[in-house]
C-alpha cells in the first residue's frame, strides 16, 4: 500500500499558518524566540515538501521545491547560527503565500490520490 502524500501538504499548510499567527506576535526578525519559533516551522514544511511525490510537485513548477528542501538543510545543519533574519524574513514574505496557495490547490485537485 502506497502511503498518502495528504498528511504531509496539510502539515505544510499547517506550519505556513503557525508562522503566520507567530508573526502577528511581533517582529521575527528582532524577537529572538519568534525568530527561532518561525525557523522551526520552517525546517518543518521543508521537510514536509521532500515527503510530497516528485511527480506531484513536478504539476506545480512554479514552486521551487528543490530551493526548498535545499533550505531546511540549511537550517538544519547550520549549528553556528549564522542564518541570515533578512533572508529567513525574504522567505516567509516572499515565498509562503505562493507554496500555501499552491499546496492547498494540490489538495483540492488531486483528493482522493496517495502518490
Amino acid at each position: 500500500m502506497t502511503r498518502s502524500w495528504r498528511p504531509y501538504a496539510l502539515h505544510i499548510v499547517d506550519a505556513i499558518e503557525k508562522i503566520r499567527r507567530i508573526e502577528a506576535r511581533g517582529d521575527i526578525s528582532a524577537d529572538e524566540v519568534l525568530y527561532a519559533a518561525t525557523l522551526r516551522h520552517l525546517q518543518t514544511l521543508s521537510e514536509a515538501t521532500q515527503l510530497l511525490p516528485a511527480a506531484l510537485k513536478g504539476q506545480f513548477p512554479e514552486i521551487p521545491w528543490r530551493e526548498i528542501s535545499g533550505f531546511r538543510n540549511v537550517l538544519v545543519h547550520n549549528y553556528l547560527g549564522d542564518i541570515d533574519p533578512a533572508t529567513v524574513r525574504g522567505v516567509v514574505d516572499g515565498h509562503l503565500a505562493q507554496l500555501s496557495q499552491t499546496v492547498q490547490a494540490m489538495l483540492v485537485r488531486f483528493p482522493d490520490e496517495t502518490r
